[in-house]
């Protein structure tokens, strides 16, 4: 199966989540991953949706949200021609003598130390979905106390807008 990234403009007010989340499991479809967020104008969400399926899915879902009335305009995403991001904060057990090496791994991976206790630090990580696998990868073994992901979210490349795509 594919995995494919939808970048849906919706009407900002209560409900709309709901409804739209409601529409994938009422087919039965699964959400990989779901992120949402007021865009440039505060009227308008604009929801990134990771899912996985064949063509004729992805045409189903589609044509689906395209019915729904909150629904401004629905993008399917060429990973090519955009950027995919994802951010991370992971909690990890760091006695004394292992706070060192995790220190240097975040390093190495651009990460950035948002707290630090006693026993945990506690990293933020933006990038790919690879990268943070990579990262969590490599810190599990210290101990993971606490992780937090926000799931996709992603915009075209170059100077064409979705705001652009939906008013042609």
């Amino acid at each position: 199966m594919d995995r494919y990234i939808l970048s849906v403009l919706v009407n900002n007010h209560s409900g709309v989540l709901s409804r739209i989340a409601g529409l994938f499991s009422r087919r039965g479809y699964n959400i990989d991953s779901l992120s949402v967020g007021e865009t440039e104008d505060q009227e308008v969400s604009r929801m990134t949706i990771a899912v996985r399926g064949d063509a004729a899915v992805l045409e189903q879902i589609t044509k689906q949200l395209e019915k729904q009335i909150d629904v401004i305009h629905v993008q399917v995403l060429n990973p090519q021609d955009s950027v995919f991001r994802e951010l991370m904060m992971v909690k990890i057990n760091t006695p004394q003598d292992k706070r060192a090496v995790v220190v240097e791994l975040a390093d190495i991976f651009k990460a950035k130390i948002v707290d630090v206790d006693t026993e945990t630090v506690t990293v933020e990580l933006t990038g790919e979905t690879d990268k943070l696998e990579a990262f969590f990868r490599l810190i599990e073994p210290y101990g993971i106390r606490e992780l937090v992901r926000t799931g996709l979210t992603a915009v075209g490349r170059g100077n064409e807008t979705i705001n652009d795509a939906r008013l042609s």
